[in-house]
């Protein structure tokens, strides 16, 4: 009978040692499943075998920059990146990008967009706990003993580029510029860029691949994250001229058009009203201000950024509740009064910003122009940029097209 009474005891606090192990298993990898991988048909290896970090319980404050090619976003970037406490990944979409949509057998199909969103924020959410290891799922060639030299744009990354991530000969507070880490710097090591992750209060990540806000909210109502979104907006105008100078292939046809005076029959519209239509949905969310922004969101143009830099920097701090570092202060003044010959990279930031700004106003005909006007008119209106009603309007710079609002924060 004592045996019978003994055996029942044993079996009660097996299967209570059972349930327990269960209930830590699932815990620990609910947080890692991969619906993006999965979806993409790709397997989950890495999902269960990324170390588990401890969750954002400090209530530390994490940025999110969504905007899109050539409105500013890697001057943005920067104002992040300078900052010691903060650890910035420019563009870690890209390869989420690049991995699934040979895979796509669609196109841009409802389906192909819901699992290219879902895996960006697994990804997202993943980073913004400095677990690296997610990444490898979208790194080819896979990364060996989790090194890899595949990163994108590392260079633009000042913690990826310095010690302890990166040990170049030189002095020991010694940044490289983005060509040089590549070259100087070798093989990136995620595990201990995981750890420089962890050591720094926040992380502010830049994407330009991710179309709305709305698209975000799975990760701005999660409070293990505490994520602030700034959307960075631009005159559409500008962004086209800066595109058409930038990819000067792909926008061919829009410099033939300024070239000769003629609207090309095969014009792909769609480069100029796809922003604009993402603009304004993504703006008429923010602007109606629903309970899941609120402190949450602020938006910001990229004309009064380069108007006074500094003044939008401070208020950009402010939203965030994050101290405004020196080095920040110090970056803007070095690289928002530059030689504009010291710019040339078409990523690059050292310019003159409020020249930068009007430069569009130039680089496209009027006939462009109008013809974007009557495309964008919503979005022009939604984010106070003035119609140019002539040629000599247009040209003329002591004529502002940039209204002044006061775009505050959601709080």
């Amino acid at each position: 009978m004592q045996c019978s009474w003994k055996a029942v005891l044993l079996l009660a606090l097996a299967s209570i040692a059972i349930q327990y192990t269960a209930i830590r298993t699932f815990t620990a990898k609910s947080f890692h499943t991969c619906p993006g991988l999965a979806e993409a048909g790709m397997a989950e290896r890495l999902c269960e075998e990324s170390p588990t970090f401890a969750y954002n319980l400090s209530r530390k404050t994490h940025i999110l920059i969504l905007a899109t090619t050539r409105s500013g976003s890697s001057f943005v970037g920067q104002l992040f990146n300078q900052h010691l406490d903060v650890f910035y990944l420019f563009e870690p979409l890209y390869h989420v990008q690049n991995t699934l949509i040979p895979r796509f057998t669609q196109g841009k199909s409802p389906a192909d967009r819901r699992v290219m969103l879902g895996a960006s924020r697994d990804l997202l959410r993943s980073l913004y706990d400095c677990d690296l290891y997610f990444l490898e799922n979208y790194i080819k060639p896979p990364p060996v003993n989790h090194t890899t030299d595949r990163i994108f744009r590392r260079g633009a990354s000042r913690v990826l580029c310095s010690r302890p991530v990166c040990d170049p000969p030189g002095s020991a507070d010694l940044v490289l510029e983005e060509g040089d880490c590549v070259r100087k710097c070798g093989l990136l090591n995620l595990t201990v860029a995981a750890e420089a992750c962890r050591e720094r209060s926040h992380v502010a990540i830049k994407t330009v691949r991710v179309p709305e806000v709305n698209d975000l909210r799975a990760l701005v109502e999660d409070p293990r994250l505490n994520l602030k979104v700034i959307q960075l907006v631009r005159d559409p105008r500008g962004i086209l001229a800066s595109r058409s100078e930038t990819f000067r292939d792909t926008y061919r046809l829009w410099r033939l058009w300024y070239g000769t005076g003629r609207k090309p029959y095969n014009l792909d519209v769609t480069q100029l009203t796809t922003v604009c239509e993402d603009f304004s949905n993504s703006v008429s969310t923010g602007l109606m201000r629903p309970p899941w922004l609120k402190g949450k969101y602020m938006l910001v143009r990229y004309e009064d950024l380069a108007r006074n830099p500094m003044k939008k920097t401070e208020e950009i701090y402010g939203f965030l509740g994050i101290p405004l570092d020196s080095h920040v202060a110090r970056w803007i003044q070095n690289n928002t009064r530059g030689d504009p010959t010291l710019g040339k990279h078409k990523y690059g930031t050292v310019r003159n910003s409020a020249a930068t700004a009007e430069k569009w106003r130039f680089r496209l005909s009027y006939d462009i122009v109008a013809f974007a006007q009557n495309a964008c008119q919503r979005v022009l209106a939604q984010l106070g940029y003035k119609m140019a009603k002539s040629e000599e309007e247009l040209k003329n710079p002591s004529i502002s097209l940039v209204e002044g609002r006061d775009f505050r924060p959601f709080s």
